[in-house]
């Protein structure tokens, strides 16, 4: 990103058509892990991952600009992602992780315990690890999905997704009522919102581990509605 705006900088200074694609992030990249000890520890898999992801988006912000789409509908520039405030995720390819015997090995010596939702119906493409908003890792696989078709039985049904109702359909024994998982879980949902209202910061002030802690917990509570839904 820092690259980026030099380049941005510069172009505009002397009116000079510079570029800061991928092939020249990644010669950077190759640059820094020889001088940099911390980055040269860390695999360069993910750390090409990375770079080409921005590549990807400066690309697309740039493609937006120059279409003189409008602001609401530009992708907008990749922006610096602070530790406190953006969850890690990590991308690798092929040659960068294995599976072997149920546990996701990753470059840089990295063995990981998985808890498989499902099997695996061929190999995975590329994985990428990441960390929701709750503090729960994760590994998502990129497969090639064959489809099957269902046989076709000549029945129709009607479906009606809706609100107070989750489905209503034109036969009575396929309707699915409303689960309330959100109002089961409206009593803890008030009093964590109490429990940060009370902890809240002053402006300008960095969060207590109070507050911290009650945010969590109601992320928490967030998530298990979501996965009951």
């Amino acid at each position: 990103m820092a690259k980026s705006k030099a380049v941005h900088a510069c172009s505009r200074a002397t009116g000079e058509k510079l570029t800061c694609g991928p092939a020249q992030l990644d010669k950077m990249l190759t640059q820094a892990r020889a001088c940099t000890p911390w980055l040269a520890e860390g695999a360069s898999v993910p750390q090409q991952q990375v770079v080409r992801d921005f590549a990807a988006s400066r690309a697309k912000a740039l493609k937006d600009i120059k279409a003189r789409l409008p602001m609401r509908q530009r992708a907008g520039m990749p922006r610096w992602k602070k530790k406190r405030q953006a969850d890690p995720t990590l991308n690798y390819t092929q040659r960068g992780f294995r599976i072997k015997d149920g546990r996701l090995h990753l470059a840089g010596g990295i063995a990981l315990t998985v808890v498989w939702s499902r099997d695996l119906p061929t190999l995975p493409s590329s994985v990428r690890v990441y960390r929701d908003g709750i503090g729960h890792w994760y590994a998502s696989f990129v497969v090639a999905a064959r489809s099957e078709p269902l046989p076709d039985t000549g029945a129709v049904i009607g479906i009606d997704w809706g609100v107070t109702e989750t489905a209503t359909t034109t036969s009575d024994a396929h309707d699915l009522p409303h689960a309330q998982h959100g109002r089961t879980a409206q009593a803890k949902m008030t009093r964590y919102d109490r429990m940060m209202a009370r902890r809240r910061p002053k402006k300008g002030q960095p969060a207590s581990k109070g507050y911290r802690q009650a945010k969590h917990l109601r992320a928490k509570l967030h998530k298990k509605v979501a996965r009951q839904r």
